[in-house]
């Protein structure tokens, strides 16, 4: 069985997707993916994760979040990958599954705590902790947003 690939040969499901990231059958029209492996700045990430958390696309945030980590270093990886976890924990609460759901805030929520005392890029941890003790909504990742 052949299995899709990208330009470069690796292995990636060409499948169109739901809104929500669930795959459609080929040729079913699909939402546009998130592009993978774009390099932002830690302030290009925030923002373009709200705008989508935002937009109600938890799944495409969780995109955005995972280029994030996979690009991070030590001691930040463990943040953008409980950010990642939270947008994937909202995706699963979208498609109606509370209990992942909950799982994965709770793992998000486990990576980013130790980031309260002293919150890089001016992420209102804090807030986002409250927020998963009763996730609905969309959650703030700056308790005021940045300026210009």
């Amino acid at each position: 069985m052949d299995r899709d690939r990208d330009p470069a040969g690796r292995a990636r499901n060409a499948r169109p997707r739901d809104g929500l990231g669930r795959p459609l059958p080929y040729g079913a029209e699909g939402v546009e993916r998130q592009p993978e492996g774009i390099s932002r700045t830690p302030e290009q990430t925030l923002s373009e994760a709200q705008k989508l958390l935002d937009e109600g696309k938890p799944f495409h945030a969780h995109e955005v979040f995972e280029d994030a980590w996979k690009a991070s270093d030590e001691p930040e990886r463990a943040l953008w990958r409980g950010l990642a976890q939270i947008a994937v924990g909202l995706t699963h609460a979208a498609r109606g599954n509370e209990t992942g759901a909950e799982a994965l805030i709770q793992r998000g929520v486990d990576n980013i705590w130790p980031y309260e005392v002293d919150p890089p890029y001016d992420i209102d941890i804090a807030g986002l902790l409250r927020w998963a003790e009763n996730p609905k909504g969309v959650p703030r990742l700056y308790a005021d947003p940045p300026g210009p």
